[in-house]
């Protein structure tokens, strides 16, 4: 199999867009946990990086971008191009990561 192109761009240098076939779309909710956020408020008291937290959204957006070039490859696409993350709160305490694009064939 093929490697995906994956850009935030609006083309891709080399190539042309002949068909756009949709939105590619990824996502998955994440919800913090009591050991996590006992760390965390005592790293808001002395400062710096809430590790647990960066690896949780590190792996939210691998996930959610993994998601979304299955999607991509399942609507048939060479590439995805204007990708995009996005986050929202769903609930006190979850939030999801989004990841999205627009999937095109290439000549």
């Amino acid at each position: 199999m093929k490697e995906m192109i994956v850009t935030t761009g609006e083309e891709i240098p080399g190539k042309k867009i002949v068909q756009i076939l949709g939105v590619a779309r990824g996502n998955t909710v994440r919800a913090r946990n009591v050991g996590r956020d006992i760390g965390a408020a005592f790293k808001n008291l002395v400062g710096g990086e809430i590790k647990t937290y960066t690896d949780m959204a590190s792996h939210s957006r691998d996930e959610a971008y993994n998601r979304m070039v299955n999607e991509a490859i399942s609507l048939g696409a060479d590439a995805i191009i204007g990708m995009r993350f996005m986050t929202s709160t769903i609930m006190a305490g979850a939030s999801e990561m989004l990841a999205f694009g627009t999937a095109v064939k290439l000549k």
